[in-house]
């Protein structure tokens, strides 16, 4: 067993199990795709610690693997599903998807960020990840992954769903941050926070500067 396979187990025991999931396809998932493929060699130590990651060139940060894998655990992706990451940077979340049987794709419009992902993604075997910078068609996808925290409510993200579709994304930064889960029914989309954890925050979804008197 290499280095890199034995923090894999280490992080899917000590980290994951620890944290409300239990989902036996996510934590297989965790712990067969290659997490250190997902960021800059350089930073390769990094990869199974219990943070995020800065993903350097780029505006974009891999999420704690807490957070990525319990947030895809209540997404719930099912094998021939068609399941996007959007903002995902270099991909993991898409990744892990794909190896759960999804039809992954990722929406990265970052294009260091994308450059990043299709090595990684090649590096990791995931080559059935479909990578994009165009927004896709609307309702095209049964599972969305927002891979960073929005200020705002991802609402233009909501037409991408098929009707039964779920999105799950982290509202809010610091303290105030919490994992939202929205479901689709006909045409319209409810949430319910599931619980709270923060993330790096994606600069499509900042909250517009209130212009002060």
């Amino acid at each position: 067993m290499d280095d890199f396979t034995s923090l894999r187990r280490n992080m899917v025991d000590c980290q994951l199990r620890t944290y409300d999931i239990t989902d036996r396809a996510a934590l297989a998932a965790a712990d067969s795709v290659p997490r250190e493929a997902f960021v800059p060699g350089n930073l390769s130590h990094l990869a199974y610690l219990d943070q995020s990651i800065p993903l350097p060139g780029t505006g974009r940060a891999l999420m704690t693997p807490m957070v990525a894998v319990r947030m895809i655990q209540l997404l719930d992706p099912q094998p021939g599903e068609a399941a996007l990451e959007y903002a995902g940077g270099s991909g993991y979340g898409a990744a892990l998807m794909a190896n759960m049987g999804a039809k992954a794709t990722l929406w990265e419009p970052d294009n260091a960020a994308r450059a990043l992902a299709e090595s990684a993604l090649s590096r990791a075997g995931a080559g059935n990840v479909t990578i994009t910078a165009a927004q896709p068609a609307a309702a095209s996808f049964d599972a969305i992954l927002v891979s960073g925290a929005c200020e705002i409510v991802p609402e233009t993200l909501f037409p991408l769903l098929r009707p039964e579709g779920r999105l799950i994304v982290v509202e809010g930064l610091g303290r105030a941050a919490r994992v939202m889960l929205y479901l689709k029914s006909s045409e319209i989309v409810s949430g319910r926070p599931v619980f709270d954890a923060a993330a790096p925050v994606i600069s499509e979804f900042r909250r517009p500067a209130a212009f002060v008197f």
